[in-house]
């Protein structure tokens, strides 16, 4: 089983500031959406979303590329790489979804003003008269009508504006309920990992004491050799010396 180098893995790194990217694009659509479309608050938004979800396609496709690329060298195993892919999958649905959030908006607002100039056109043919050559009552009443369906209009859009922030909220709900599957997926790999460091480290430890007794007891046995080997000597000397003695 490989282990999760959490703290030390530069593609990691790299998929955290991912993450971290599209939270924030998440959180400019959010306060955009809040804003008139023809105000320049809107619009700074929009730069500014245009480029961080530019700058997200380029370091998610990076991160794809250097999964690739770790895969065909085997310096990580086939399932870290399995789990890198699905992790890699997640972050360009994150991707579509932002797309969508981002682009439905200005669809919504300009079919919808198209249909209002459509409906208006559609006004003034009935009222017989073109262009700006209104008499006093056709005007009124094709203002007030064109008046009517422009709130009605308004009103379809919010109600779609609010169905599609529905929709993105509750993909990004799912988006996270499943990031928080990976993490406690991890999150028990690394406790298993910790359980297994501790169990060697134990092993060691047994290891480390029994290789401390077996080195005692050789001292020992070696300190007795060499007191064996001197008696020898002290005893020979003594035969020795009795036999030159009584010689």
């Amino acid at each position: 089983m490989a282990l999760v180098y959490v703290d030390s893995d530069p593609w990691l790194t790299e998929h955290e500031a991912c993450e971290k990217l599209s939270r924030e694009i998440m959180e400019q659509l959010t306060v955009r959406s809040a804003e008139q479309k023809t105000s320049q608050e809107y619009a700074r938004l929009s730069s500014a979303i245009r480029l961080r979800m530019k700058q997200y396609s380029s370091e998610v496709q990076q991160l794809k590329d250097k999964l690739s690329e770790a895969s065909v060298t085997h310096s990580i195993t086939f399932r870290e790489a399995e789990r890198r892919s699905r992790q890699v999958e997640l972050l360009q649905s994150i991707e579509i979804q932002l797309q969508q959030l981002f682009s439905d908006r200005d669809t919504a607002y300009d079919a919808g003003r198209s249909k209002l100039l459509q409906k208006s056109g559609t006004v003034f043919a009935d009222t017989g008269t073109t262009g700006w050559g209104l008499d006093d009552d056709s005007e009124e009443a094709g203002a007030y009508q064109t008046q009517h369906m422009s709130i009605a209009d308004l009103q379809q859009q919010q109600k779609r504006m609010i169905q599609d922030q529905e929709q993105g909220l509750e993909a990004l709900s799912n988006v996270i309920s499943r990031q928080k599957e990976i993490a406690e997926t991890i999150g028990n790999e690394v406790d298993l990992q910790n359980e297994i460091i501790d169990d060697l480290a134990e092993h060691m430890d047994r290891t480390d004491s029994r290789v401390r007794n077996e080195t005692r007891q050789v001292t020992v046995l070696d300190r007795k050799d060499k007191t064996l080997w001197f008696w020898v000597v002290i005893i020979l000397l003594f035969i020795s010396i009795l036999i030159v003695t009584f010689v």
